[in-house]
């Protein structure tokens, strides 16, 4: 791995952005500002409590973030000029490229929950806690500092269930990027190739604003420099997971599948439910080689083109497809994601029918290009097949199916999973900036936000 050349100062980014806090409940509360100036006052009060990417001695039990929607800024006053300078998909706001994004049908933002992808959500405040009472504690706390300068529109609580998995049984959260300045311990695979069966993180700018990027620059951002440096675009989509129709498809297409419905639900996403990789261990899970940080990410398909271990279209090779896309990982590169978020709703045991419960997965992610991060990956890779050679085929857990599309296993001969129906439905969302220390600074001073 290479040396780290950029020095990120930690103490002024957000905590989330760059740190997998690994709490198991949590709460993320979506507020209106009411009034400019109390909206301000809260600002300032609460910036020193975010918590940072500093690193800590001890895990605290609960930790406190805060980003805000173009309207919110907008609300708060912030000048046409510095608004100006933010990128076109978060000043449109996620409910103007549901088109881009797939949003359509039973996704489409009319039949979005509580107020999401609407002008009335300004800021969007995260809690997470090591236990429910810690939580409820801080959720107590931050309502009451809201005084009359904020509402709460919507709030949605998540937790980690009980099996440590989502709600379709698969371990989650194996990927993410190493990030270059950050310490994340020992792990392989998870940054950029570099030759040789060798890793490198990927450059820090991918990610935050005002360090270089994979290309070696500084990706664009608002003006002034005490604004944008240290912030990061965040995504907030809540998805609602069909379990009953994922395991009617899953009971269904094993039947005329030659292996195991257990090896047919790890084709389909690219890991064995315990996360074991396919691509290493393509016959059976092995639960020690998922659960080893320096064995669970080693594989980057280059290996297997033509996807006889890891089918090309299973869900973690679209979303992450490592060597098996053109120029040496550099294209990949730039499209990477930290991803965040927690399951909502209980789980439904084994065999029940449709209890009528929503259930699902608060997705969040950071990035520092919201149109050539988190849009293109969701347009171009999970909702189109073309980058793969796999035509109109979708991406058979997060796509935007309809029925009548498929997913192939390759081998010889091949296997296909038809009639591939919509599993995760979006129920809202909603593009955000989370403010590095600096920028939460100059929102809460007057003389930078002016509201007209």
């Amino acid at each position: 791995m290479t040396a780290i050349k950029t020095q990120l100062d930690l103490n002024a980014i957000q905590g989330t952005v760059l740190r997998g806090y690994r709490l198991p409940y949590g709460s993320y509360l979506f507020l209106r500002v009411n009034d400019a100036a109390a909206a301000r006052d809260w600002i300032a009060s609460v910036t020193s409590m975010v918590t940072t990417a500093a690193p800590w001695n001890t895990k605290p039990d609960q930790t406190f973030n805060i980003a805000f929607s173009a309207a919110g800024l907008r609300a708060l006053g912030l000048a046409p000029t510095a608004m100006a300078g933010f990128s076109a998909p978060f000043l449109a706001g996620m409910a103007a490229r549901a088109d881009i994004l797939g949003d359509t049908a039973e996704s489409s933002p009319k039949n979005w929950d509580d107020g999401l992808g609407t002008a009335d959500i300004h800021v969007v405040v995260s809690l997470l806690a090591s236990s429910s009472q810690a939580l409820a504690d801080h959720e107590k706390w931050l309502v009451s500092s809201l005084a009359n300068g904020l509402t709460e529109v919507a709030r949605q609580e998540v937790a980690l269930l009980p099996s440590g998995t989502e709600h379709f049984g698969y371990a989650d959260g194996f990927s993410q990027p190493a990030i270059e300045g950050v310490d994340t311990g020992p792990r392989t695979g998870v940054g950029a190739p570099a030759g040789h069966g060798a890793w490198r993180p990927i450059r820090a700018g991918e990610f935050v604003l005002g360090y270089p990027d994979e290309e070696g620059i500084l990706a664009d951002a608002p003006e002034p420099e005490s604004l944008a440096r240290n912030g990061s675009y965040m995504v907030v989509r809540k998805l609602r997971q069909n379990v009953v129709g994922f395991r009617e498809m899953l009971e269904r297409a094993a039947k005329v599948y030659p292996g195991s419905e257990e090896m047919l639900a790890a084709k389909l996403v690219g890991r064995w439910r315990d996360g074991t990789p396919l691509a290493l261990s393509p016959m059976s899970a092995h639960p020690s080689l998922a659960t080893d940080p320096l064995k669970n990410n080693t594989f980057d398909y280059s290996d297997d083109q033509q996807g006889y271990r890891c089918p090309v279209g299973a869900h973690i090779r679209r979303a992450n497809p490592r060597l098996s896309m053109p120029f040496d990982g550099k294209l990949v590169n730039r499209h990477r994601l930290v991803r965040r978020g927690l399951p909502y709703g209980p789980p439904l045991p084994e065999g029940a029918p449709d209890d009528g419960v929503e259930r699902g997965v608060l997705f969040v992610c950071f990035q520092a290009d919201l149109e050539r991060q988190f849009e293109f990956i969701q347009s171009q890779w999970l909702n189109d097949g073309n980058a793969f050679g796999l035509g109109t085929d979708k991406d058979p857990m997060l796509g935007n199916n309809d029925g009548t599309g498929k997913h192939t296993i390759h081998g010889a001969p091949p296997s296909f999973v038809g009639s591939l129906p919509r599993l995760i439905t979006t129920a809202g969302g909603e593009y955000f900036f989370a403010p590095g220390i600096n920028g939460l600074r100059y929102l809460a001073r007057p003389t930078n936000v002016r509201p007209e």
